[in-house]
């Protein structure tokens, strides 16, 4: 598998696996992150996998001896050259399908007719579009637990707002150019919103607090208004 090292400050090394967002490099990020899940090292602190790289922070009081090496940095990359090298493209092709559930349009989704007007359909023509793509989660970032979703079809592509708003509620989702995305906390932001889902995307006190992860396919479900206040009721439930 083709790569390069870079170094980041005194403990952490980039692992390049490409130049493009594409499928091809996702699935070697994906694989490189799955192997450091299987086979972690004792000296490594964390790994943040990216569009097109990841990221592994070492502790360098941690590697006990590389008397053969001039660095730190110049160990753990002779370490992680021979397992980098014999990985093969598909290894590692498990994936996980995640269904998002969305009441799209009305109160949680203002802009729906917005992006139907500017593309010129309908907005159930909208919906069904959105809610038919081929979605994958390339990566984790921006605000906790939010996805950078890869996928949506052309036609329903609209620019972000010209003012953005200073409140999205958590669980909005969104159109910005040719991307959508799902806002997993309250922030600000000027995508345009088509829908909102009963799911929480951010979950701190779970182990694992992303409801999402790299490599994730999603598909989007819609749902009326009275199975989204259900949904919200049934959580709210749980959680007293």
């Amino acid at each position: 598998m083709d790569y390069r090292f870079h170094p980041l400050g005194d403990n952490a090394v980039i692992i390049e696996l490409g130049e493009d967002i594409n499928l091809e490099t996702h699935q070697k990020v994906n694989m490189v992150t799955t192997l450091f899940d299987e086979q972690p090292f004792e000296w490594m602190i964390e790994y943040v996998p990216a569009f097109t790289t990841v990221t592994v922070f070492y502790d360098p009081l941690k590697i006990s001896d590389f008397s053969s090496y001039t660095l730190p940095y110049d160990y753990v990359c002779g370490q992680l050259k021979p397992l980098l090298e014999s990985l093969k493209i598909g290894e590692f092709s498990s994936e996980r399908i995640v269904e998002i559930p969305v009441c799209y349009g009305g109160e949680l989704g203002p802009d729906l007719e917005y992006v139907a007007e500017y593309n010129g359909l309908t907005p159930e023509e909208v919906i069904h579009i959105h809610s038919s793509g081929d979605y994958l989660v390339y990566m984790i970032g921006f605000a906790p637990g939010f996805p950078y979703i890869g996928g949506m079809s052309e036609k329903i592509a609209t620019p972000r707002r010209d003012s953005p708003r200073l409140k999205i509620p958590a669980g909005s989702v969104g159109i910005a150019g040719k991307q959508t995305g799902i806002y997993p906390i309250e922030t600000p932001g000027g995508w345009q919103l088509i829908g909102r889902t009963p799911l929480k995307l951010f979950r701190p006190d779970d182990e694992s607090p992303s409801l999402l992860k790299a490599g994730d396919k999603i598909r989007f479900i819609p749902i009326t208004t009275e199975e989204y206040e259900q949904w919200k009721e049934d959580d709210s439930d749980k959680n007293h």
